[in-house]
């Protein structure tokens, strides 16, 4: 018998709303662009901005873009992600206990380990769904996360908690053989189905503000290694396919080039059938399902192509190669804690 507590485990994600409306994404937005991980303004400068135009605004236009691409289960992203919590849970079995833990949107990272330490769970592992490491995404959920374990709102504020569990953070793996072989794996099967095959592949990841890099944030570079090292697992050879970086935001310069500015020039270099893949983004979201799917491909007709020739694959959502990855990452950040001596039984799948 299991007398051990269970170890827990943090998916943690950005968020999404809870419904495709202005109402409920406008304190989606307020949260997420309040923070300064994602938004370094000072808040003097910001926050009248933010509040006064862009809260007024852009939350109407946002639900509306939702609302295209909301499934019968509700926001993409979190139905994926809650698959994945569950396929993760049944991989690794009940010696740990899996959590979604959402930055600025429930279920929230609060709520993630108010169940884990309600399980008697005092050892903990956050496991961001971002494979590339930047400051605006799993910065924002280690701070999230590390609030959240600590009991404070911030850290000048009242600490709530006198017991606080053990706390480990996943290593980026933008790099890791497993992460490139699930992708491989995936795009190939994509492929598979496919009976005209792309000429073209473009791997977009999302952007950040060029001033982010120059100031230290690895991100690029580690996107960069990504994209050589899926297309050598692919075989591609350097005409069939570049890296591009997507949503932009603002009027400040960004890194690129810009995914937008490449879809709309792709038939006008002779590219018949462009595929379109998102290595950043391991959740189909707004941001694959609209900004990808539907934009790109209007930029793309817009530039000379043909509409039924651009091809957009899904990300890995909940692929075996990628839930055994994840798996295999949680155990080995579990190490000294827990003795593995077999793998979860039948029991557990």
């Amino acid at each position: 018998m299991n007398k051990q507590p269970p170890i827990g485990v943090i998916l943690a994600q950005i968020g999404t709303p809870s419904e495709p409306s202005a109402t409920a994404v406008r304190p989606y937005l307020r949260r997420f662009l309040s923070d300064r991980r994602i938004i370094d303004y000072s808040p003097l400068l910001w926050q009248p901005l933010l509040r006064g135009i862009i809260l007024r605004t852009r939350p109407r236009r946002s639900a509306e873009l939702y609302r295209q691409i909301w499934g019968v289960d509700g926001s993409p992203l979190l139905t994926h992600s809650l698959t994945q919590q569950s396929r993760l849970q049944q991989l690794l079995g009940n010696r740990y206990q899996v959590e979604l833990g959402l930055a600025y949107s429930e279920p929230s990272m609060e709520q993630a380990v108010h169940k884990l330490e309600k399980s008697g769970a005092t050892r903990i592992i956050i496991v961001p769904l971002f494979p590339q490491y930047s400051s605006t995404t799993t910065a924002s959920v280690y701070d999230a996360a590390a609030f959240a374990i600590l009991g404070r709102r911030s850290a000048r504020g009242p600490a709530s908690k006198r017991f606080v569990p053990a706390l480990r953070f996943m290593e980026a793996y933008y790099d890791e053989p497993g992460y490139i072989a699930a992708m491989k794996d995936h795009l190939k099967r994509q492929l598979e189905g496919m009976t005209d095959k792309p000429d073209y592949y473009v791997l977009t990841f999302h952007g950040i503000p060029k001033r982010y890099a120059d100031t230290g944030d690895p991100y690029p570079e580690q996107c960069k290694e990504t994209a050589r090292l899926l297309a050598e697992a692919m075989g591609w050879e350097a005409a069939e396919w570049q890296l591009t970086f997507q949503s932009r935001f603002g009027r400040e310069e960004w890194v690129g080039p810009a995914t937008a500015d490449v879809l709309g020039e792709l038939a006008g270099r002779g590219i018949r059938r462009p595929a379109i893949f998102s290595p950043g983004l391991v959740t189909d979201c707004l941001e694959t399902l609209h900004e990808l799917a539907i934009e790109g491909r209007e930029l793309f007709v817009a530039g000379g192509g043909q509409e039924e020739n651009f091809t957009t694959f899904p990300c890995l959502n909940t692929e075996e190669e990628w839930l055994s990855f994840l798996t295999h990452q949680v155990e080995q950040n579990a190490q000294g804690w827990i003795t593995h001596t077999s793998r979860p039984t039948a029991d557990h799948l």
